[in-house]
């Protein structure tokens, strides 16, 4: 009996090669973190000759006791979503901006912002920051935050303009009916609703936008991984080296874990709103593929665009 429309039921053979081999995948995984733990807790020799611990003995993490360890982690924490916070405003901005002028009829504005956005989708974020600290003096915030926000706002640019170029031609002509103008029902109906469908896109841009303001370690940016490997390192001695490795680690961990939960939960809510619940199956909210997403919201936007003469929207 057909259990699936894609694959028949597996029977009594394959379910029991199956346990058998999930039970072999999951002793080869354990074994291999044993031994990656035997190999971090085993003692080494140094270069003078004298026998340093484990990197779990408790010598090599005491430094965390000390109530100013974690306020300068802290520090570093704060610094880090400061500059994530409004690089991602500063992104949501022009990611606004960049799908207005990339859908505008008029080809001199089109083309020139196509070239602009190609250019910057292809820049590395490092030489970006670089080249704002060091054209224009900035100062390390600034550059973190223009280059941070530039670059992802070109990206979520392009998830909305696809977005947009995938919904209905009804919407922007009910709008228009209505006496709206162009604008105004880009900015009313169209942008709303391409907000809510490339939302899973938009969100895990942000979550490396997040992840990459690590970057500003080079260019001189008080966040944590400079906080961390670089000052308290320094500080501290390379005794500690792994041990604030492990911290950043959790940490940076917990944010984008924690970035990502409020984006599903987002998801989720604004789905069931907007759709009286039809983005729910079996009562349970169905989980979005940002990467399934903007597939489908490009290809969309490609048979959009080829109905009407390869003129945008």
């Amino acid at each position: 009996m057909s259990g699936s429309v894609l694959f028949d039921a597996p029977g009594p053979k394959a379910r029991r090669l199956s346990l058998i081999v999930s039970i072999v995948v999951g002793i080869l995984i354990l074994a291999g973190l044993y031994w990656i733990y035997s190999i971090l807790a085993a003692p080494r020799p140094s270069s003078g000759g004298v026998v340093l611990p484990g990197m779990f003995d408790p010598s090599r993490w005491d430094i965390f006791s000390d109530p100013e360890v974690w306020t300068f982690i802290g520090t570093g924490v704060l610094n880090t979503l400061r500059a994530a916070g409004a690089a991602a405003v500063l992104a949501l901005v022009l990611g606004v901006i960049f799908a207005l002028l990339r859908t505008a009829k008029t080809a001199w504005i089109r083309v020139p912002t196509t070239v602009v956005l190609e250019f910057v989708r292809g820049m590395p974020v490092l030489l970006m920051m670089l080249f704002i600290l060091l054209g224009f003096s900035s100062g390390a915030y600034l550059a973190v935050v223009l280059a941070l926000g530039l670059y992802n706002g070109a990206i979520i640019g392009e998830a909305l303009r696809a977005g947009l170029a995938s919904l209905p031609r009804g919407q922007r002509e009910a709008g228009l009916s209505l006496g709206m103008r162009e604008l105004q029902t880009r900015m009313l109906i169209e942008f709303p609703q391409a907000f809510r469908q490339m939302l899973p896109v938009i969100v895990a841009q942000l979550v490396v936008l997040l992840k990459d303001t690590s970057l500003g370690f080079i260019v001189g940016y008080p966040e944590l991984l400079r906080a961390t490997m670089n000052n308290l390192a320094s500080f501290y001695g390379n005794r500690y080296l792994f041990s604030l490795f492990a911290v950043t680690f959790v940490i940076y961990l917990i944010m984008n874990l924690s970035l990502s939960w409020v984006a599903r939960w987002l998801s989720k809510h604004t789905d069931s709103a907007s759709r009286g619940g039809r983005g729910r199956k079996g009562g349970k909210p169905v989980d979005v593929d940002p990467a399934i997403v903007i597939a489908q919201a490009s290809a969309a936007a490609r048979q959009s665009e080829s109905r009407q003469g390869g003129n945008p929207i």
